[in-house]
């Protein structure tokens, strides 16, 4: 059973939604209409929020899902938790100006290589 790992990912779905949210906020609170993704420097910082987490969730939840496979389900979702605070981190920083987001960034990123490379050492290691 997986059941760290679910939460994990249910969380992960939260902050992504959580990022939507805020997209539309931001779109009524600068006046920036549909389909516009720029014109105002507060918008386009929220719309980049939203696009940068939505870009990393297929590295992200594979990696994941086969780090508790084929490793532990506690270990994966560790690791899976340190990802989404990163996430946050980088909402949080970026939120308030571009220069900010390098550190969430920088922990989801090492979050996310510690999954993938782990599952592909388990999967290499039982090819073997």
């Amino acid at each position: 059973m997986y059941h760290f790992t679910a939460l994990v990912t249910l969380l992960a779905i939260a902050m992504f939604f959580s990022t939507a949210v805020y997209v539309a906020v931001a779109r009524k609170n600068t006046g920036v209409k549909a389909p516009a993704t720029s014109g105002h420097p507060d918008f386009e910082r929220a719309f980049r929020i939203q696009m940068n987490t939505l870009e990393w969730m297929p590295i992200f939840l594979p990696a994941l899902w086969l780090f508790a496979i084929y490793i532990g389900d506690a270990v994966a979702a560790g690791i899976g938790a340190v990802w989404v605070i990163g996430r946050i981190v980088y909402f949080v920083g970026y939120a308030k100006a571009a220069e900010k987001r390098s550190a969430g960034f920088l922990i989801q990123t090492f979050a996310a290589f510690a999954l993938w490379a782990g599952a592909l050492g388990a999967v290499a290691m039982r090819l073997v």
